[in-house]
């Protein structure tokens, strides 16, 4: 199971094909969205047309709840690396939700998650 960042299915959805070849040999099945991503996909759209046509791509992927553990080691990275590395919330998330769940993360933002302790990054091949 692989955990793709927002900006990667902003990229996907805009039609990168790099993006989509990635994601297609990843495989579909072995996707995995923090609802995190998904409130941040549904804030980018513009009206109700929009949204729909966006919970309908990415309604066969794997959603991961932000759960206790996960909000727990959140704010542990927030507190940790906010004021050295500029971490915000929305990431602190996501890179919870890699580090507890144990998936590597796929991210055009490294810069954002490098320093995270246990993160594993997935290595585009």
């Amino acid at each position: 199971m692989i955990l793709c960042d927002t900006n990667i299915f902003i990229h996907a959805f805009n039609g990168s094909a790099q993006t989509i070849e990635e994601l297609n040999q990843i495989g579909h099945e072995n996707i995995a969205l923090s609802t995190i991503t998904v409130m941040e996909l549904f804030q980018g759209m513009g009206n109700k047309r929009e949204l729909e046509i966006m919970k309908k791509k990415i309604r066969y992927y794997d959603f991961i709840e932000i759960d206790i553990p996960v909000s727990k080691l959140a704010l542990e990275l927030v507190e940790q690396f906010n004021l050295s590395h500029g971490l915000k919330i929305p990431d602190a998330i996501i890179a919870a939700t890699a580090v507890v769940h144990q998936i590597e993360l796929h991210t055009y933002n490294v810069k954002d998650f490098r320093f995270v302790p246990d993160i594993r990054l997935y290595e585009v091949k």
